[in-house]
């Protein structure tokens, strides 16, 4: 019996394009620190983790305390216990504003003092922070909806330069919806054309 050296470079060619597929959706998340803003039940919850490089910046102010808020149409965003927090400041570029003109306080924090302060090119960090430290903190915004704290769902980014930790980013999740097929359908489609090549291929044998 002789195999079909072109169905197999397409079978290979197929399963290359299907793993190629599947290692572009699982790519990791971009250095820095990134906070994530997501719908959680009846709560709005903010999560951040990473580290941060102050390279470029200047401590011009120090809080002795300074809760969780967010306040949109200025592009500013805190998370963490509320604990003393640095206000460094400097070149920082980015969006000046990710939603409307409602300003809320969180029900509660945890973890470390960061945010961003758009309006000022102030970006905010524990008191006595490190440069380059890994942080970590979240926040939580009770009965709330997107809506009612006006954020509109997309990715944001602050950087101030251009090492791998001289960004912050902000990565307000919309609501899960139904796969419109256009990656679960499209690998299975790929999985059917999989399938019926090495039918083929069977047939062909026989």
């Amino acid at each position: 019996m002789k195999t079909n050296p072109s169905l197999n470079r397409s079978l290979t060619t197929l399963l290359c394009a299907a793993t190629a597929s599947l290692l572009i959706l699982s790519q990791p998340a971009q250095a820095g620190y990134v906070v994530t803003l997501q719908q959680v039940g009846s709560d709005v919850v903010a999560t951040g983790s990473g580290p941060l490089d102050l390279t470029g910046l200047t401590l011009v102010v120090t809080y002795a305390s300074l809760p969780a808020q967010i306040f949109p149409v200025l592009g500013q965003i805190v998370t963490g216990s509320g604990g003393a927090t640095d206000g460094y400041q400097g070149s920082i570029s980015g969006p000046t504003s990710f939603g409307g003109v409602f300003f809320t306080f969180a029900s509660s924090g945890s973890g470390d003092s960061v945010g961003i302060f758009r309006d000022t090119s102030t970006l905010l960090v524990p008191s006595g922070y490190v440069s380059g430290t890994a942080l970590s903190d979240s926040a939580t915004y009770s009965n709330a909806t997107f809506a009612s704290l006006g954020v509109t769902p997309g990715t944001y980014e602050w950087t101030w330069g251009t090492g791998a930790n001289q960004n912050f980013t902000l990565d307000v999740v919309a609501p899960a919806v139904p796969d419109s097929g256009s990656t679960l359908g499209l690998l299975f489609l790929s999985l059917l054309a999989l399938l019926g090549a090495t039918r083929l291929r069977h047939v062909q044998l026989a």
